[in-house]
């Protein structure tokens, strides 16, 4: 039976609360390693399906991992590489898997790479991969749902990506890193997790610099060159501003540790501008809290450093019980609003014209069942339960579970009321007694 949360709206959240490390990094670190010869450790690890659904596309190309949950690593012993071929059954589970194929034609100079899957929250095309690898030198053909390439030889080149697409500029990185001579990337993704891998492959005695930046430029280096390092993941700065956006719907007070806060530089200013107050209080902490009822602001998604769609919804969910009227227009993903329909069935008033979300603030929300339709969606209606009246049903937990570690404990251990249980068995894994719901 699938597990459900049950929560109990209106209790504040305090306390202190550690951030994991960031899931949209990790995976391609974990990709990255393929690429040299030897046994890598990646440390600060998530305990998430995500993380074992790319451990099981990397095992599927013949290459050692383990996962030590505990001390929150993953090592991935890349010392031979028995097969180029990523399948469908777990590419399709996950798109960040997709970026096996960087990698791979980047030290086998061939793949097939199932074409990828994950939230269905719009179109995310595989067109900026495909034409960059062209360009480097690939020959590319698509068919029986699998992108076959070769490429015997990869020579730098300048590409220019139509729009900063951050799995596009991952890819290319990957795959420039062992070309010949120097690759250019322009109107490159510039989010924290790209800085990361550059780092990381750096690190491994890859040459990358300008990452950061909308201009990466690729020195491409020998096989020999590369080398098996031990590397920590950064912070994920989207589970950082879900636990922020939970503790300001709940009108608490709590301490956010392991945060780069300036990851979150647009996200911070617009809750401040909410009427939240936030403050750093140690470089990789901040102390978060909201006493009164939040006013109403409008915001639009665009590509980092502007407001993170990954964390639209959570802000959605704040603006529903705020002061006024306010306004998000998604430009990214065509269906990032999937959380709407659920919102409404908790009291929310929103009006919904394509991309735009007109929220007019209500006095309250109520509890529900409903339903996560993807990872952020479902993220949001946590948000939205901790913060409404009565009691709330929260179904399809498998895509929450793909992106946050221990929710549930986490949130428990800030006071909230939460359990996790299925119909059949009524079980909760350990947490707060069901009888307090």
């Amino acid at each position: 039976m699938a597990d459900k949360y049950k929560i109990q709206g209106g209790t504040q959240l305090k306390g202190e609360v550690n951030i994991g490390g960031a899931k949209n990094a990790v995976l391609k670190l974990m990709a990255s390693a393929v690429l040299a010869q030897g046994e890598s450790r990646i440390y600060n690890v998530p305990d998430l399906t995500d993380v074992d659904i790319m451990l099981e596309v990397i095992n599927g190309l013949g290459i050692k991992t383990s996962h030590d949950k505990k001390e929150k690593s993953v090592t991935i012993d890349a010392t031979n590489i028995t097969s180029v071929t990523a399948q469908y059954e777990y590419v399709s589970k996950m798109r960040a898997s997709f970026i096996i194929l960087g990698a791979l034609v980047s030290r086998c100079k061939e793949a097939i790479v199932a074409l990828p899957g994950g939230c269905a929250i719009g179109e995310r095309r595989v067109d900026f991969h495909i034409k960059g690898l062209e360009a480097l030198g690939a020959k590319i053909k698509i068919e029986n749902g699998y992108v076959h390439a070769k490429a015997p030889k990869l020579v730098g080149t300048d590409i220019y990506l139509d729009i900063p697409s951050v799995g596009a500029t991952e890819n290319l990185m990957l795959a420039s890193v062992l070309a010949e001579g120097s690759t250019r990337i322009q109107n490159a993704a510039q989010e924290p997790e790209i800085i990361d891998l550059a780092n990381f492959l750096n690190t491994m005695g890859a040459d990358v610099v300008g990452a950061g930046t909308s201009e990466i430029v690729i020195n491409g280096v020998k096989q020999s060159d590369l080398h098996p390092i031990e590397y920590t993941t950064i912070p994920d700065r989207i589970e950082a501003g879900t636990f922020m956006s939970a503790v300001v719907a709940s009108k608490g007070k709590a301490i956010i540790r392991n945060v780069f806060p300036a990851h979150l530089t647009f996200f911070t200013d617009k809750l401040i501008k909410m009427g939240a107050s936030i403050k750093l209080i140690e470089p990789t902490a901040i102390e978060v809290s909201c006493k009164n009822r939040l006013n109403s602001v409008n915001f639009v998604t665009q590509p980092y450093p502007g407001f993170p769609t990954d964390l639209q919804s959570m802000a959605m969910a704040l603006l529903t019980t705020a002061n006024g009227v306010g306004i998000i227009t998604e430009s990214l993903y065509e269906n990032r609003f999937m959380q709407v329909p659920h919102l409404l069935r908790m009291g929310a008033d929103i009006h919904q014209d394509r991309n735009h979300a007109i929220i007019k603030g209500v006095k309250k929300l109520t509890g529900a069942t409903v339903s996560a339709s993807d990872l952020r969606a479902g993220a949001s209606l946590v948000v939205a339960a901790i913060m409404a009246d009565g009691t709330s049903i929260i179904e399809n937990l498998h895509h929450i579970d793909r992106g946050y570690e221990n929710f549930d404990a986490k949130l428990t251990a800030l006071g909230a009321n939460i359990i996790r249980y299925n119909d059949e068995t009524e079980i909760t894994k350990g947490l707060k007694n069901e009888s307090r719901v």
